[in-house]
């Protein structure tokens, strides 16, 4: 610590990100990454952009990419938001829609970067337990108390599990004063968005990331879309933090991504397939899987110690995400790779 330090800072406790090792031959499945490449079309867009243009700001309000999200989703441009990454997205939502003086609910097993975020602007934190099945209880948030808002993963991360819409809408019929936040970073891998519900709920902020589904990572694309009052919010805390927060390049390739849902669905349906692969063999090795409808999965062995498993498949070259949280210690969320990397992570967890 240094005393040039503003004294909030001391107190901080920041994210930790997944590993980023720097192991040759190397099989990565700890961060969720997507295991195929970008669009082609988003790559073509992006060294499109490499010109003498970049000489120039990039559009501050990202119009073509919000075009791009509005045309898929079937809103008004003026309902869509976008920034450096979800996380960015997020943070602005947190500084902008839950303010006011009361506790935010969430769940106690879901992302970590909440409670960082509550810690960074000064909100108290609920976390309302998930129930035995690892699942979200929709009447525990309604029986929470008075909030600020809500907000929780579909499908929840790190558990993959997913809460279906109806159950969304029952959440929101019953939470009417305050923001409601779905983190879709995992939607679509075998979810239907809330997106389908915003134009009824005015209290309806749904965010998503280029990350995983669109396999841009790289590049850091974020976006939510909700009412025009939440996204006027969101715009303002932007144009008062930072007003270019995409670059050029980025926003060519994160609309020309969205453009192509041919190669979206083919790569998202590969997934899945595999998804369900590594899910059945890890079954015949014993393990307990959670049913996931992300690009992960969560499973725990009966007899094997979590951190163990880990460390040994390390040994191997195969980094898989262990959590020392309580309750889900014992769990590991392996990201789905490629059908080579599952089977390389499945023949050794059988030597195992």
């Amino acid at each position: 610590m240094s005393q040039l330090w503003s004294p909030f800072v001391k107190n901080l406790v920041p994210y930790v990100p997944g590993e980023q090792p720097k192991m040759t031959r190397l099989v990565k499945l700890n961060t969720n990454e997507n295991p195929y490449g970008p669009s082609p079309k988003a790559v073509a867009a992006m060294q499109a952009e490499l010109t003498d243009d970049l000489r120039l700001y990039p559009d501050p309000n990202g119009d073509k990419l919000k075009q791009s999200v509005a045309d898929y989703y079937g809103v008004k441009t003026s309902q869509v938001f976008v920034g450096n990454g979800s996380d960015e997205v997020l943070a602005h939502a947190f500084h902008g829609l839950f303010q006011h003086g009361k506790p935010l609910l969430f769940p106690d097993i879901s992302y970590s970067f909440y409670p960082v975020y509550c810690g960074l602007y000064g909100i108290e934190a609920k976390q309302i337990p998930l129930d035995d099945e690892f699942q979200i209880d929709v009447d525990d948030l309604i029986n929470g108390g008075e909030n600020s808002g809500i907000i929780f993963p579909n499908p929840n991360a790190p558990t993959g599990r997913l809460l279906p819409l109806v159950a969304i809408e029952k959440l929101l019929q019953h939470n009417t004063q305050s923001v409601v936040l779905v983190d879709e970073a995992y939607v679509d891998f075998g979810g239907e968005s809330a997106i389908a519900l915003v134009n009824k709920y005015p209290n309806l902020l749904v965010t998503q990331t280029l990350s995983k589904s669109r396999s841009l990572a790289g590049m850091r694309v974020g976006l939510a879309v909700g009412h025009e009052d939440l996204i006027e919010a969101l715009e303002r805390v932007k144009n008062s933090f930072n007003s270019y927060p995409l670059d050029r390049v980025t926003l060519a390739g994160a609309a020309a991504a969205f453009d192509d849902r041919e190669y979206f669905h083919e790569t998202c349906n590969k997934v899945i397939a595999s998804r369900e692969q590594v899910a059945a063999g890890l079954a015949a090795l014993g393990f307990d899987v959670l049913p996931s409808a992300a690009n992960f999965v969560f499973a725990r062995h009966p007899q094997k110690d979590a951190a163990d498993i880990a460390a040994a498949l390390r040994e191997q070259g195969i980094i898989v995400r262990h959590f020392k949280t309580e309750r889900i210690a014992q769990f590991l969320r392996i990201t789905i790779g490629t059908d080579e990397q599952n089977q390389i992570l499945l023949d050794a967890l059988q030597s195992l």
